[in-house]
């Protein structure tokens, strides 16, 4: 299959530059056995009924983006991709001649880093020495690692976040999330749909175009991810009690096919994911549903939403989609995928 197989044009002004106001404003196609309707994001409960079952990724976003400069005074950015331990992150720099041994100044020197090596992948390993916890420092010098194709500039950080994130550890937000409000999820629960949550940590993957021409041939990035006892047993109950299983975003539908075994049931897990999925992937867990966003051209997220739901049929409702102005992306609209 080749990369050009999952390519389609979108006008520059669909890509949306900032999230809709409120969160839950957001418009929201339906996509049901080739009927599609046109919502909105808060229609979204009238799909889902008393024991149903909406899994989120409750992972939330690094301010891991940092500016510093060098002793001789030239600027860097550092994007921090890879936490090795608690002083040693894998890092993506910007700058000029960028070399092994160099050491780099943030904020008013409060977050000092020293490049050990260059490693695989155009990547730095960087320890750091932080006066203070590496997590507050980020929340004061750290901006968030926004998508290059979002230009304007994010006035307010948590806007990039879900509300229900708990977990830090992204560069990315699973974005599928993006559009609940706390008032929408506690309406969600007084009609009786369960909510629980797992965790996967979005890798630099997310920005890496693949390069390919034969998509078989990309590697994926290795993500953490986590499954507690609590949210196997009850996704595998209502799996058994044959309640509508939803999983909000893409990286939740890839953390419970790398927890699931060839029985189909979810079980506590916490590693790395690698999983790479794309048309002709056999499904081992059997989703009722898939939330997502509208996902850029060429991506690994518009092929794992193609296995999900078909090739032609994502290529098909993504033309839907341009022609009745639906916003696409990170801050875009939603999609509903019902099988």
């Amino acid at each position: 299959m080749h990369l050009s197989d999952f390519d389609y044009q979108l006008p520059t002004h669909l890509i949306a530059q900032r999230p809709a106001e409120p969160r839950d404003s957001s418009r929201l196609m339906v996509m049901q056995r080739d009927i599609i309707e046109h919502k909105k994001f808060r229609d979204l409960k009238d799909y889902l009924d008393r024991g149903d079952i909406l899994i989120l990724n409750d992972s939330k976003v690094l301010p891991a983006r940092i500016f510093g400069k060098k002793v001789t005074g030239g600027k860097v950015e550092v994007l921090l991709v890879t936490k090795e331990d608690e002083s040693t992150w894998e890092c993506l720099i910007k700058g000029k001649n960028i070399k092994e041994n160099t050491r780099l100044f943030f904020g008013d020197n409060e977050l000092v880093g020293k490049i050990m090596e260059r490693i695989e992948g155009g990547r730095y390993r960087i320890e750091f020495e932080a006066q203070k916890d590496l997590g507050e420092i980020l929340k004061r010098i750290g901006k968030m690692p926004t998508p290059p194709y979002i230009k304007e500039l994010l006035l307010d950080q948590d806007r990039y976040q879900t509300v229900y994130g708990k977990e830090n550890g992204s560069i990315a937000a699973p974005t599928a999330g993006l559009h609940f409000t706390e008032d929408f999820l506690a309406q969600l629960r007084e009609k009786g749909v369960v909510i629980t949550p797992l965790t996967l940590h979005v890798s630099v993957g997310t920005f890496l175009p693949v390069k390919v021409k034969y998509i078989r041939e990309h590697k994926m990035e290795p993500e953490l991810f986590e499954i507690d006892n609590k949210t196997a047993k009850t996704i595998n109950s209502a799996r058994e009690d044959k309640k509508k299983i939803i999983a909000v975003g893409t990286t939740t539908l890839k953390a419970l096919e790398s927890a699931c075994d060839d029985n189909g049931r979810i079980s506590e897990t916490k590693g790395e994911s690698d999983l790479f999925i794309y048309p002709g992937y056999e499904f081992k867990f059997k989703l009722d549903g898939l939330l997502t966003n509208f996902h850029l051209p060429k991506s690994t997220l518009i092929m794992l939403v193609s296995a999900f739901a078909g090739k032609d049929t994502i290529l098909d409702s993504y033309n839907v989609a341009i022609e009745h102005s639906y916003r696409f992306y990170s801050f875009g609209d939603a999609m509903l995928i019902l099988k």
